[in-house]
Parts: structure tokens; sequence; C-alpha cells
């Protein structure tokens, strides 16, 4: 089986969100998101269930490694909270430098439907910052519920 190249493949995911949010808007979009988020993080999903809110770091500093992110991750014993500031995320950074395409206008949302589908459901909170998703940065953090005010 042929597999495109992750150059390949950002603006492809880009233009499938695009594609949908044509076909059915917001709830199209969304929708292919939640199917993503009850299909294929089962990474993540294990990692949380063995180690609790610790397992987003194993889990995370694994895949922003191998993605090559510019990130500041840390875990907090004392809070029990998980947070990743991403200095530079490679996908969007990748999609703000082609001028032949315009990145789709959420392109930076499908993180945060499809992590708090998997971490909401488990007991966790889920919250992600995307107001410099035009600078290709973020900030996500994780926390148990009953640790919320």
């Amino acid at each position: 089986m042929a597999m495109i190249s992750c150059t390949e493949f950002i603006p492809a995911y880009s233009e499938l969100f695009t594609y949908l949010d044509g076909l059915g808007g917001d709830e199209a979009v969304e929708d292919y998101w939640e199917y993503i988020s009850g299909n294929a993080l089962d990474g993540l999903a294990k990692a949380v269930e063995a180690e609790g809110v610790k397992g987003c770091y194993t889990y995370f500093s694994k895949n922003l490694n191998e993605e090559a992110a510019d990130f500041t991750m840390t875990y907090d014993e004392d809070t029990d909270t998980y947070e990743c500031v991403m200095h530079h995320c490679p996908s969007m950074g990748r999609l703000l430098e082609y001028k032949q395409l315009v990145p789709y206008r959420n392109y930076c949302g499908h993180c945060s439907w499809i992590y708090a589908g998997v971490l909401e459901k488990m007991g966790y909170h889920y919250e992600m910052d995307i107001s410099h998703a035009d600078e290709a940065r973020c900030i996500e953090r994780v926390t148990r519920k009953e640790k919320q005010a």
C-alpha cells in the first residue's frame, strides 16, 4: 500500500475540510472530525487510560517529535495538568507557506475536536487556544474534570 508524504497529506487534509464544508457546512466537517476521533486515536486513549492526564504528555511528546514540531510541553504533578505550547505547528506552518492554497478557515479546529472527543468521554477537560492560528501557534491544556472550578 502506497502512502502519501506529510507534505502531500497536509494540504490534502485542508482541502478535504474545505470540500466537506462546501457540501454540508460546519456540520459535515465536524461529523468527519467526530469519525476520526472515534476511530483513529486508540493510542491516546490507551496512554490516558494507563497514566491519567500524564498519558497526554506521553502520547503527544512522541507524536509531536515525529512531526518535528516546535513546542514546549509540561506535566504538573501537583495540579495534574498537561499543557503544550506550540511555538510553531508544522502543519499550519506549511499551509501558511503555500501561495497557491488558502488553508481551510478552521483548519486548527480539527485538533481541538478530535482530541476533546476522546478525552472528554474519559472524564477529562480539554481546552485549546487557537487565537494565534494565523501564526501557526496554539496552546492546549488537559485536566481532570473534577479539577475544574
